[in-house]
């Protein structure tokens, strides 16, 4: 658990690249050697073609909200007091779609289709967790 009581995410086999680049505040996404296509989030097989032959490759950080909403309650330890906050999938510029927070603007003034960034938020020395803030 990170020092505020919110859980941390599980690093295995599939998913230790992801939150190692995470951590150097990189944001990477995995792409089909054979089918060529990106998907998000990490897994073993291809969710395209079933395909195993799968690499990590830098994503852009660039994209827009898709969806989003807003949490005006949340009593679960850690989110308490982080309330109100957004909630929203990102479309990224590679395609794939990642449930993210938006951060660094009134959560009134998210909108769908605005342009956001990655930036990360570092919830233990070992864990940063890619969120998004309007694109500058």
């Amino acid at each position: 658990m990170a020092e505020e009581g919110r859980p941390l995410p599980t690093l295995d086999v599939e998913t230790r690249p992801f939150w190692e680049a995470c951590k150097r505040h990189e944001l990477l996404v995995q792409r089909c050697n054979d089918c060529g296509k990106f998907q998000y989030y990490p897994r073993a097989v291809c969710c395209h073609c079933l395909s195993t032959n799968l690499e990590y490759r830098k994503a852009s950080g660039k994209g827009k909200v898709y969806t989003y909403s807003v949490v005006y309650i949340n009593r679960s330890p850690g989110w308490d007091d982080k309330t109100p906050y957004v909630v929203a999938y990102v479309e990224l510029e590679e395609g794939v779609r990642m449930m993210t927070n938006i951060v660094g603007c009134d959560p009134e003034a998210v909108k769908i289709d605005m342009p956001v960034e990655v930036t990360f938020e570092d919830l233990s020395e070992e864990v940063a967790l890619p969120v998004f803030k309007p694109a500058s």
